[in-house]
């Protein structure tokens, strides 16, 4: 073969690979959606329900975030709120404990990571349905009652909730590009449901039947693909439920941002892998898995080899020289979205969109470098994602 065949071959091979992951895939669930769809049946059921929310250091939010759910439309005396402080060092336990005569249960840990903290409180849990939500998502008025509502059919196992992305004021690019993201991966969601099951919850808010409640035996994963992934290896639907709204506010900086999606890469292969033989003999599950998820942690494996086959074979070749251009056109943009990201033109979309992609997959590259590394991730921090 020669080196031309070769460089053709990966292009080609590089192609077929992004082209799946970013249409062929969206494209595969609207035709299932329509041609197969699975209804759900709702029902206006308030079951006994545990809202667990696990902080460290929070004090900035938790008192908000207190407020929020005490005033969520639910029957208060089937609700029971639960606070699980990872050993914070701040105010954050104190603020809570005076939400004591409101109903709010605090328990208090040594530090040992998010994963031991949603342990203990899925122990300490009274609720027949547990809600796990962060200390930052401030939920709609109705959410918890949209959360619940599918668990009225037994084949029901999870519902997730529909995170929602509050722009913020004197941030960059990276806002805009993160909302443009989430829309994106909802619509992909809600096909998914549509079908069977979502591939997985986000952490902002989910909620599960609590005899589905599978402890985490590995910190160093996503706790919320770890969680909710497992209610459908147990044979149960897992649902998105677009009413169920949890809002947080889009990342104010790009350095942030990047710095988040790394370790959010990390730990959220690591949680496929943990996964075992499910993650490819759960039929179409699987697919869902390895699409959405894990092959799009892999997308810079094969963005990468696509710009690199195609100078190659440019270099050689004029034909290929229009492929090429087009490439770097749209990393041109990126670069311009990124350096325009602080102002008015960085913020339109033709320029925060190719950004952002840009900023996603670098991000993604490095997180699955850091796994071949080696690192393991644990412990969290405020807004901060997860720290070694």
């Amino acid at each position: 073969m020669t080196w031309q065949a070769l460089a053709a071959a990966v292009f080609a091979l590089s192609l077929a690979a992004c082209g799946y992951l970013y249409f062929g895939y969206p494209l595969l669930l609207l035709a299932l959606a329509r041609l197969r769809p699975r209804p759900v049946r709702r029902g206006p059921v308030r079951p006994p329900v545990t809202v667990l929310i696990p902080v460290f250091d929070e004090e900035a939010a938790i008192a908000a975030k207190l407020d929020n759910t005490l005033a969520l439309d639910y029957p208060r005396e089937r609700l029971e709120v639960l606070v699980v402080s990872d050993g914070s060092t701040d105010r954050t336990a104190e603020i809570a404990r005076a939400y004591g005569d409101r109903g709010v249960r605090l328990l208090e840990l040594p530090r040992r990571g998010k994963a031991h903290a949603l342990n203990r409180g899925a122990e300490a849990a009274r609720g027949e349905i547990l809600a796990f939500t962060d200390a930052t998502a401030l939920l709609a008025p109705g959410a918890l009652i949209a959360l619940v509502e599918p668990f009225a059919d037994p084949a029901v196992g999870g519902v997730c909730g529909n995170k929602r992305v509050r722009p913020r004021g004197g941030g960059d690019a990276t806002g805009g590009g993160e909302g443009l993201y989430w829309r994106w991966d909802q619509w992909q969601k809600a096909r998914e449901s549509e079908i069977g099951s979502v591939f997985a919850a986000d952490g902002a808010l989910y909620a599960v039947r609590r005899a589905l409640y599978v402890p985490i035996a590995d910190p160093a994963q996503a706790d919320d693909i770890a969680v909710s992934a497992r209610v459908v290896l147990q044979g149960r639907r897992l649902l998105f439920e677009p009413r169920a709204e949890a809002w947080e506010e889009a990342p104010a900086e790009g350095r942030e941002e990047f710095r988040r999606k790394v370790r959010v890469t990390n730990h959220s292969v690591r949680a496929l892998l943990n996964l075992g033989r499910g993650l490819w003999t759960s039929g179409l599950y699987s697919v869902e898995l390895l699409s959405h998820k894990l092959f799009r942690h892999l997308a810079p494996f094969f963005l990468v080899p696509l710009v690199a086959s195609n100078l190659a074979l440019a270099l050689a070749a004029p034909a290929w020289r229009l492929p090429l251009a087009l490439q770097l056109a749209f990393y041109g943009l990126g670069a311009a979205g990124f350096a325009l990201r602080r102002t008015r033109a960085g913020r339109a979309r033709p320029l925060a969109v190719p950004y952002y992609f840009c900023l996603v997959n670098a991000a993604a590259l490095l997180g699955v470098l850091s796994i071949l590394r080696g690192d393991r991730l644990v412990a969290w921090s405020p807004r901060g994602g997860l720290t070694t």
